[in-house]
């Protein structure tokens, strides 16, 4: 027996459905994709900033705004990300592993952070 009409139309109205919560589905799925990556990104970038600069550990949200605008966020630390964002991504594993340990009483890195004197 063959599908009228109407049948057929009832079957694709309900295949667009499911395809469209499928499509919903996805979208939910990179969504949440993407929410892990940058939690991941920030978390793994504050814990790299806190590695260097382990002072930062004791100063309030506010100050530390204020640090990245005031510090960072200059002429000169754009000058530095502009050539670090020309350059082309080095592998991992070929990466000079770099132990500069910076305090807030110094404006001078240590290369040897067990040498660093803390006031």
């Amino acid at each position: 027996m063959s599908k009228t009409r109407q049948e057929k139309i009832d079957n694709l109205s309900e295949k667009i459905v499911q395809l469209e919560n499928q499509r919903k589905q996805e979208q939910q799925k990179q969504k949440t994709e993407e929410r892990n990556a940058r939690t991941k990104r920030l978390c793994k970038r504050h814990g790299l900033l806190e590695k260097y600069m382990p002072d930062l550990v004791a100063i309030t949200d506010e100050q530390f705004e204020t640090f990245i605008k005031k510090g960072i966020n200059t002429s000169y630390g754009q000058k530095i990300l502009g050539e670090i964002m020309a350059k082309p991504q080095i592998a991992a594993t070929n990466k000079p592993h770099d132990n500069t340990t910076i305090t807030a009483n110094s404006n001078t890195a240590n290369q040897n952070p067990a040498a660093t004197v803390r006031a």
